[in-house]
C-alpha cells in the first residue's frame, strides 16, 4: 500500500510542479497584429530592437534562423552575428543575408566562456555603433526558429512589463536519440516555477529579451563571464537588480532542434547544465521533483512485480498508465516527443539518472565540463557586481 500511495503523491506533485506553463502562442494571440498588416509594416519606432546571435559552427542551422528574420532589417532592426571562431561556413552563410552584420569575436580571454564572450562582444559592437535611440535587445541562439511577428510580440511584452523575457523553445526532435531529451525538458521547466513571475527562478538562454539599460544594470554577460550556465546566473543578477523575469514556453511558434549532431552532443549538453541547474532550484521544489522522478521508477517496479507474479489486480498497470498519460501531456508541451516516448518512460528515467550522475561528477568533482570542443572550468556562483 505504501508504494501505491507514494506513486499517487508523486503523480500529484508532477502536476503541481509542471502546472500550465505560459506559452508564446498565448501571448501572440492576445497581442496579434492587425489583419492584413505584414510584420514589417507593423513594426514601428516604438518596438525597434537589435538582435544578437552568437554562433559557433552553426552552418546547419543559422541560415534557417536568418531566413525567418529576413524582414527585420527592412523595418530598421539590426541583426548582429558574432562568429565565435567557427571552423565551418557559419560566417559565409551569415554574410549572404541582406542587412545582417557579421563580426568576429576576438580571442577568448582567460576566465570567459565562449557564449558569454560572444554575447558581450555583440553588445559592445552595438554600443559603439548605435544611434542613441531607445531600442529593445534580443539574444537568440543560432539554432532557434522564430517568426518576425513573434519576436516583435516578445519585445512589446518586455516593453510593457519591464521584465527580462525569456523563452524555452519547443524542442523539434527529428531522430530517435533526440527523444532522450524529453524528460530533461520537462524537469527544466519544473525547476523554474515559470507560472509565477514572483517565485520563478532561472531563465532560458536560447531566447532573452531585454533593454540595453537593464542589461547594463544587471551587469550583462561580463558579470557571468565564468559561468557555465550563464542564463541562470544572468537571470539571478536581473532579480538582484530589482528587474523581474518572466518565462514562457515556445510551443510551435518558437522552436529549435537542440542536439542534432548525435548522442554525444546531447549527453554533453545536458551534463553541462543540469547539476548546476539543480543547485539553483528552490529546495522544496527540488525535493518535490526528486519525489516525482522516484515515483516514476516506483510505478515501473509496480508494473514489473504485477507481471512477474502474474497478479490479477490492475493497480500496477493503472499506475504505469497514469504516469505515461501525464508524461504524454507534458512532452506535448515541450516538444514533438509523442505518445510512444511517454509509453517507454522507464528508458528516459534510466538515461536521466545516468546523465545527471555524470553531470554531478563533472561539475562538483572534476570541476570542468566540455562543450563544442572546449573544456570549461566550473567556477563559483555569480553575484551581481557593485
Amino acid at each position: 500500500m505504501i508504494p501505491i500511495l507514494f506513486c499517487v503523491v508523486g503523480w500529484l506533485l508532477g502536476c503541481l510542479l509542471f502546472a500550465r506553463p505560459k506559452t508564446v502562442k498565448q501571448l501572440c494571440v492576445a497581442n496579434r497584429s492587425p489583419l492584413g498588416v505584414s510584420p514589417a509594416q507593423h513594426l514601428d519606432a516604438a518596438v525597434l530592437f537589435d538582435v544578437i546571435i552568437p554562433a559557433r559552427n552553426e552552418e546547419a542551422s543559422l541560415g534557417l534562423l536568418l531566413a525567418d528574420l529576413a524582414e527585420l532589417p527592412k523595418a530598421g532592426n539590426r541583426i548582429i552575428i558574432v562568429d565565435d571562431h567557427s571552423t565551418d561556413c557559419t560566417a559565409e552563410i551569415a554574410s549572404k543575408f541582406s542587412g545582417v552584420e557579421v563580426i568576429s569575436a576576438a580571442e577568448l580571454p582567460e576566465g570567459w566562456t565562449g557564449k558569454s564572450w560572444a554575447c558581450h562582444s555583440g553588445f559592445e559592437h552595438l554600443r559603439q555603433t548605435s544611434s542613441g535611440e531607445k531600442r529593445g535587445l534580443v539574444f537568440l541562439d543560432a539554432d532557434v526558429r522564430v517568426l518576425p511577428e513573434v519576436t516583435e510580440q516578445l519585445v512589446r511584452h518586455q516593453r510593457a512589463t519591464g521584465a527580462l523575457v525569456s523563452v524555452q523553445p519547443w524542442n523539434e526532435a527529428k531522430r530517435i536519440y533526440e527523444k532522450l531529451s524529453a524528460l530533461f525538458n520537462v524537469i527544466a521547466l519544473m525547476g523554474t516555477a515559470m507560472t509565477s513571475r514572483a517565485r520563478s527562478t532561472g531563465a532560458f538562454g536560447p531566447v532573452l529579451v531585454t533593454t540595453p539599460e537593464d542589461y547594463l544594470r544587471a551587469g550583462g554577460h561580463s558579470a557571468v563571464r565564468h559561468q557555465v550556465v550563464e542564463d541562470l546566473a544572468l537571470s539571478a543578477n536581473y532579480r538582484l537588480s530589482g528587474i523581474p523575469v518572466e518565462l514562457f514556453c515556445g510551443a510551435q511558434d518558437l522552436r529549435f532542434r537542440m542536439y542534432p549532431d548525435g548522442l554525444r552532443q546531447l549527453t554533453e549538453g545536458w551534463s553541462k547544465n543540469f547539476a548546476t541547474g539543480a543547485g539553483s532550484t528552490q529546495p522544496l521544489r527540488l525535493l518535490a521533483a526528486v519525489v516525482w522522478i522516484t515515483s516514476l521508477g516506483s510505478a515501473t517496479a509496480q508494473l514489473v512485480e504485477t507481471v512477474l507474479n502474474a497478479q490479477h489486480n490492475l493497480i500496477g498497470a493503472a499506475l504505469y498508465l497514469g504516469f505515461a498519460t501525464q508524461l504524454a501531456w507534458m512532452f506535448h508541451k515541450v516538444g514533438n516527443f509523442g505518445v510512444l516516448t511517454a509509453a517507454v518512460f522507464p528508458i528516459h528515467v534510466v538515461f536521466f539518472v545516468g546523465v545527471f550522475t555524470w553531470s554531478l561528477w563533472r561539475t562538483y568533482v572534476r570541476r570542468s565540463v566540455t562543450w563544442r570542443g572546449r573544456s570549461i572550468r566550473v567556477g563559483a556562483k555569480s553575484n551581481k557586481p557593485c
